[in-house]
């Protein structure tokens, strides 16, 4: 199983950027896609929806903001939207395609970088969200959480990094609630399990200068539940074009 996860900082910019035409040359199973910025209605285009995948859409209340979307080779058996509390559901950040033997969700963790009451909500939504990933350790499937988190895990996983400490994405309480999800509950960093190089990158702050010289932060990522450890065989991010800040994260898994 192919899955790849792509903040697209508004689906239609991507679109024209040809993010469509790569990601069916890509043979992906599940293509998990964040801050569509985009309400389902207005994707009824065909260039929205390429040969061989079933789409599915959970919009943001908001007009122009957020909302997610997964695509799917395989008919899910189900599709689940929003998590329950507001701060998920009221700006579309997240839904999950159930399969047989997984299930896989494209989410979205609010960014804080703006204002201290963005970085409020932030760490609100992943107190929040650790509580949803906890109740998914109590069920007998695997998962697959990917999308944009908005942290760097650690100082590989971040340019100049030592500068960055009291900056939203690095700050210790943030780093230390990806510790508690990866050590202590047991979940997988899958990226990390399959691709162990330095300047993995999947976020960067200007198109020019900071791609250019690959000088940004590896904010997205695909979390996986613990059975899935050894089933990671690949896992790469794609560089070769622009089609938004964000890059897509590629991830092969050994799941039939």
């Amino acid at each position: 199983m192919r899955v790849i996860t792509f903040n697209t900082q508004g689906i239609e910019q991507a679109t024209d950027r040809g993010f469509f035409d790569w990601m069916v040359r890509q043979d992906a199973d599940v293509v998990c896609l964040q801050n569509l910025r985009a309400k389902e209605y207005q994707l009824d285009d065909e260039r929205y929806h390429p040969k061989g995948y079933h789409a599915f859409f959970f919009d943001a209340f908001e007009d122009g903001y957020s909302g997610v979307a997964i695509y799917t080779r395989e008919l899910p058996k189900a599709i689940m939207t929003g998590l329950g509390f507001e701060l998920c559901d009221f700006h579309g950040r997240f839904i999950q395609a159930d399969f047989d033997k997984v299930s896989v969700a494209s989410m979205s963790i609010p960014p804080g970088l703006k204002s201290p009451e963005d970085q409020v909500r932030k760490e609100e939504y992943m107190e929040l969200f650790m509580g949803h990933l906890k109740k998914t350790l109590r069920k007998r499937r695997d998962f697959i959480f990917a999308g944009t988190f908005h942290i760097a895990h650690k100082p590989v996983d971040l340019s100049n990094w030592y500068a960055n400490q009291s900056v939203s994405g690095f700050l210790p309480q943030e780093r230390k609630w990806m510790e508690e999800v990866l050590d202590d509950m047991g979940f997988v960093d899958a990226f990390r399990r399959a691709n162990k190089a330095e300047r993995q990158y999947s976020w960067w702050p200007d198109y020019n200068r900071a791609w250019s010289l690959n000088e940004g932060a590896r904010l997205d990522y695909q979390i996986t539940t613990a059975n899935l450890r050894n089933n990671v065989k690949a896992a790469r991010i794609y560089r070769d074009e622009q089609f938004s800040q964000h890059a897509p994260v590629i991830i092969d898994y050994n799941i039939g």
